[in-house]
């Protein structure tokens, strides 16, 4: 954040956008460009007011607003640093599972198994995967974490006999995905509806965040690339750690 001599100011008073707020964009940006990296700690208030040419009053709103963000964390007495937890990041809007998104962004996924176990499938269960009711069904209930921050809450169900050897499987380390791969088998395609709501107790301790924080809450059934139901998941993800990215295009005639 250091200015070059006979530079322009880098905050900008005759700018329309407040001046905490291009503040925040600043040093959000040095996060972002890997200048300031996961971790890190801010220079001393001083020196940043001295470098942004601005108040300490309006520095702390706008450091504030990066730890409600997600993007720092305050320290009493230490100073400002960059939050471990990948904030925010953008998911694309192809089907693909958590560990391939997170190796393409260059992050380290690991999950911690809740539940492994084989339940009978309801009506509404079998119905949604084309089994008979009373069916196995193997439920996979996990914590899903990005650099050992927790994201999501994954709750997946398939039946037994899609991938027999899914019984044995260690999800703490493997993927489903590549469960399925080595049986021949690829999702083609996900219908999914969200919905956003508080979070409970429960999911509130899993996730490492406070009861009645938001979760965004995608409801999925995967079909494999002949449209036969592979399996249903619900995944909760934590509000402020997950954006989704989509498109949409005009109808035309």
């Amino acid at each position: 954040m250091n200015k070059a001599r006979g530079a322009e100011p880098i905050i900008r008073p005759d700018y329309p956008e407040p001046l905490w707020i291009q503040a925040a964009t600043l040093i959000r940006g040095q996060i972002d460009e890997g200048v300031l990296r996961a971790g890190a700690r801010l220079p001393p208030e001083r020196e940043l007011c001295q470098q942004l040419s601005i108040s300490r009053v309006t520095l702390r709103k706008a450091l504030n607003q990066l730890v409600e963000a997600g993007v720092l964390n305050a320290s009493h007495g230490r100073g400002w640093y960059v939050a471990k937890s990948p904030a925010k990041r953008e998911w694309p809007n192809t089907l693909e599972s958590f560990t391939e998104t997170a190796s393409r962004m260059g992050l380290e996924t690991t999950s911690e198994v809740l539940r492994a176990e084989v339940t009978p499938a309801s009506f509404d269960e079998a119905e949604e995967l084309s089994i008979v009711p009373g069916t196995d069904l193997f439920r996979l209930d996990r914590v899903r974490l990005l650099d050992g921050v927790p994201i999501a809450l994954d709750l997946t169900q398939l039946a037994v006999s899609v991938v027999p050897g899914v019984v044995r499987a260690d999800f703490a380390k493997e993927s489903l995905y590549a469960l399925l791969a080595g049986a021949g088998l690829e999702p083609g395609r996900a219908d999914s509806t969200i919905e956003a709501r508080e979070a409970d107790a429960a999911e509130a301790r899993h996730l490492g965040i406070t009861e009645g924080k938001p979760l965004l809450i995608m409801r999925q059934v995967s079909y494999d690339t002949a449209g036969r139901p592979l399996f249903r998941s619900t995944i909760k993800y934590v509000g402020e750690r997950y954006r989704l990215r989509t498109s949409f295009s005009r109808r035309t005639s």
